[in-house]
């Protein structure tokens, strides 16, 4: 009797576009008309309540500005390690779980860490950049640290940053005080374990002064070429710099000049790698109401009928890859031979949020907001809409910023958009409107394209045009381009 073949062998030629990090700043808080808002509480934090606690966060958040910002990098791990060094090596003090890779790092950093949680496990989260507010950066038993904390952590570690600052070069950036911060926060609460996200690349990133038993590599692209490298494999050496000796490399789906990069770095360090579509993956998924239905092979065994309240195919492998690195944290696939208890890990995942990551704010007509900002995540996030939204119409929005590939970007979208309505946001890296209209113009015609400078004005007028005609009863619009727009879409439309 012939064997049949094991359908997970199928994965291994799955999609491997993941969504972008969200990366958007604070924003003004002006609300559109006709807001229809969704049931339910907000993921994300709104400022303090307390206006002298406001306050003080504030000075705090204007002390942080005078630092340089993510967008200006030295690339060296120097400055950080001295303020490790005079703050007693905080990052120390617990084991952690590091994340690099270019798309769905904060994705799987809220699973990985949705999945300790279930399993009695206190945790930290460190992921960049933030929705609202920075406090959201720094996530405690799986919710951002409360403003009165993250005031105190900050003054607690001021005069160290400071001491610092005078004996280097540059003094620390905004992202190394915020990176400091997280780790003496984990060592006080204390924490069992530390989901930490890279910044950017992985070698020379601030947070690459922990030791991570386990490193998660999500997909690679090209995105801020202009620092990691014009090439999957450039970019995979700088990444590869979070795999440490005899660590556990949970490997997703990848270019293959990047796994190969990635691998030759394992055996370097005698890491062992878990790699998707081989050792773990996706066996299946179905579209639910609200998110999908999907059945996951893990280090240790099948997880059946998880219900992840997530949009697209590319949560879905995020989830796998989630599911792996906790197995591999647990010693799954190593020392034991058995799978998590799967309630458990049912109920982790059915408690799963990711803010502005196929993020529906607004019904009547739907409002989606997105976070897609490089040509990968665009079609993961253009196959999401198609897959799990019916809409008869999608008006979309787009804000770019100018150090992108815009063009391949809209190319992504204009399978999927009707018409889009192009303007930009607030951040002085916002590519003008009427530039980005003149690229819009080539890959959509000028009869599909409209022009709104202002974001407010935008959101109106794709509002307007989803309800113009009752015919279109199922219009919606995709607010996506820059994870900067998408962060102040969501003030805009009353989100926070």
């Amino acid at each position: 009797m012939s064997e049949q073949p094991d359908p997970f062998d199928e994965i291994v030629d799955s999609e491997t576009d993941r969504d972008p990090d969200l990366a958007v700043i604070e924003a003004g808080s002006r609300t559109l008309r006709a807001q229809a808002g969704l049931p339910g509480g907000d993921p994300v934090p709104a400022r303090p309540a307390d206006p002298e606690v406001d306050k003080s966060l504030r000075e705090v958040e204007a002390d942080l500005a005078t630092r340089w910002g993510e967008t200006k990098l030295e690339p060296s791990v120097a400055r950080i390690s001295a303020l490790m060094d005079v703050l007693g090596e905080p990052q120390r003090a617990y084991p952690s779980i590091h994340i690099t890779g270019t798309n769905g790092k904060t994705s799987t950093a809220r699973m990985i860490e949705a999945l300790l949680a279930a399993f009695d496990l206190r945790t930290g989260r460190y992921t960049s950049p933030h929705v609202q507010s920075v406090t959201e950066r720094i996530s405690l038993d799986g919710a951002p640290i409360e403003a009165e904390r993250f005031i105190e952590t900050y003054n607690d570690i001021r005069p160290y940053v400071e001491m610092v600052d005078a004996a280097q070069e540059f003094r620390l950036s905004f992202f190394e005080v915020l990176t400091g911060m997280a780790y003496a926060a984990f060592a006080d609460a204390p924490v069992d374990v530390a989901v930490v996200e890279v910044g950017m690349g992985g070698s020379w990133d601030a947070t690459n002064v922990i030791d991570g038993s386990v490193a998660v590599v999500t997909p690679i692209d090209l995105d801020h070429t202009d620092r990691l490298g014009g090439t999957p494999a450039e970019i995979a050496v700088e990444k590869a710099g979070i795999v440490k000796q005899d660590a556990t490399v949970i490997l997703a789906q990848q270019p293959v000049d990047a796994a190969q990069v990635m691998l030759k770095k394992a055996v370097e360090v005698d890491a062992t790698v878990a790699r998707e579509g081989m050792e773990f993956g996706v066996v299946s998924r179905e579209v639910a109401v609200g998110g999908q239905l999907v059945t996951l092979r893990g280090l240790g065994g099948e997880y059946g009928e998880i219900f992840l309240p997530l949009y697209g195919a590319h949560q879905a492998h995020n989830a796998a890859v989630a599911l792996a690195a906790v197995e591999a944290f647990f010693g799954i696939g190593s020392e034991h031979a058995r799978t998590l208890d799967l309630d458990t890990v049912r109920k982790a995942f059915a408690a799963v949020t990711s803010p502005g990551r196929l993020e529906v704010v607004r019904r009547s007509p739907t409002v989606v907001l997105d976070a897609a900002h490089n040509p990968a995540g665009a079609r993961a996030c253009a196959d999401g809409v198609t897959e799990s939204f019916g809409f008869s119409r999608l008006i979309g929005v787009v804000g770019a910023s100018d150090d992108k590939d815009v063009k391949a970007l809209l190319e992504a979208f204009e399978p999927i958009f009707a018409e889009v309505v192009v303007t930009q946001n607030s951040s002085h890296r916002a590519m003008d409107a009427d530039e980005l209209a003149s690229v819009a113009v080539e890959v959509f015609g000028d009869d599909r394209v409209v022009v709104e400078p202002r974001l407010d004005d935008a959101l109106e007028a794709a509002i307007t045009l989803a309800e113009e005609e009752s015919e279109f009863a199922g219009a919606g619009v995709l607010v996506t381009g820059s994870v900067i727009t998408v962060g102040e879409a969501r003030l805009l439309l009353g989100k926070g």
